[in-house]
C-alpha cells in the first residue's frame, strides 16, 4: 500500500514536471519555434480547436514561422487567434499561408519573459508540493487506521521527500536553462 501511494505520487510529479516543461517551451527565446503556438486556440466552425490541429508550421529562418492551414477557409480565424495571442506578432497572409515575423527581443521583454518563466516554475513546484501533501496525508491515514506501523510511514515519508526534492530540482534546472536561453542575445 505504501509503495502504491509513493508510485502514484512519483507518477503525478513526473506529469507536473512535464507540464512545466511544456509551459517553458511556449515562452519565446531568441529563436522562433512552432511549440510557441501550442497554447493558441482557434474558433474553427464554432468550436475552439488547438492551432496545432489546424495547420503545419515551418521555420525557414530564426525569427520567422510559416503557418500553413490545412483548410484555407480557416485562415482568417487562425490569423485573428495568432494576433490576439500573447506572442506579440502580427501575421501577414498571402491567401494560402501566414507569415509570422517575430521582432528582436528587447532587454525589457527578455526580463519580462524571465519573470513569466519564474512564475511558471513556481506553479510547477507548488503542484509538486501539493502532491506531496496529499501522499503524506494518505500515509498518515494508513498509520492511523493501523494498516502499517509508524516506522514504515517514517521511512516512506523520507522516500517521498527525496522524490519531491528530485522533481523540484528538475524544475529549478529547467528554469536555470530557460533563463540562460532568454538572456543569450
Amino acid at each position: 500500500m505504501i509503495n502504491d501511494i509513493l508510485n502514484e505520487a512519483d507518477s503525478k510529479m513526473d506529469k507536473s514536471v512535464e507540464a512545466t516543461r511544456e509551459e517553458f517551451a511556449a515562452i519565446r527565446a531568441g529563436r522562433a519555434q512552432p511549440s510557441m503556438f501550442s497554447k493558441i486556440v482557434v474558433d474553427y466552425y464554432g468550436s475552439p480547436t488547438p492551432l496545432q490541429q489546424l495547420a503545419s508550421f515551418t521555420a525557414p529562418e530564426a525569427r520567422i514561422i510559416l503557418v500553413a492551414p490545412y483548410d484555407i477557409g480557416a485562415i482568417g480565424n487562425i490569423e485573428r487567434a495568432i494576433r490576439d495571442s500573447d506572442l506579440g506578432v502580427n501575421p501577414s497572409s498571402d491567401g494560402k499561408m501566414l507569415r509570422c515575423v517575430f521582432p528582436e527581443l528587447t532587454e525589457e521583454r527578455r526580463k519580462e519573459y524571465i519573470k513569466i518563466a519564474k512564475a511558471k516554475a513556481e506553479d510547477g513546484k507548488v503542484a509538486i508540493r501539493n502532491l506531496r501533501r496529499t501522499a503524506k496525508q494518505n500515509l498518515e491515514k494508513l498509520e492511523k487506521d493501523g494498516d502499517v506501523g509508524k516506522d514504515d510511514v517514517t521511512g516512506a515519508e523520507k522516500r517521498l521527500d527525496a522524490t519531491t526534492k528530485k522533481h523540484t530540482d528538475a524544475i529549478d534546472e529547467m528554469l536555470k536553462n530557460k533563463e540562460a536561453e532568454l538572456i543569450e542575445v
